[in-house]
């Protein structure tokens, strides 16, 4: 049985690391929640963030987004988790973006 795979991005980036800790913070909570409802997640953000703490690139979101998005073209659905700086965060334009030219449907999450 194929369940459901949902690709989940928040903003990230952010000059403040506090802020990026939350917003960490913040996917892994709606991960798990789609997790709980039978679906598959991918969360980039889950998986990057404890990796970028070892990397001088943390908040270079053309590099992540690049790898993300390999990703999320094996998804059914991407969802977007509208989080404060969503609409000028750069990697979800570029998700969204990519999401539209793969036919991959969308979806708006209101915090």
């Amino acid at each position: 049985m194929d369940k459901k795979k949902i690709y989940l991005a928040i903003p990230y980036s952010d000059p403040d690391p506090e802020v990026r800790k939350g917003r960490f913070i913040a996917a892994n909570k709606m991960a798990a929640k789609f997790f709980k409802e039978g679906f598959n997640v991918l969360s980039p953000i889950s998986h990057s963030h404890p990796i970028s703490l070892h990397m001088d690139n943390s908040n270079n979101s053309d590099f992540w987004c690049e790898n993300s998005l390999a990703f999320l073209e094996g998804c059914n659905e991407l969802v977007i988790y509208c989080l404060q700086g969503w609409k000028e965060s750069k990697g979800i334009a570029r998700e969204i973006e990519f999401a539209k030219s793969h036919g991959i449907p969308i979806r708006y999450l209101e915090d």
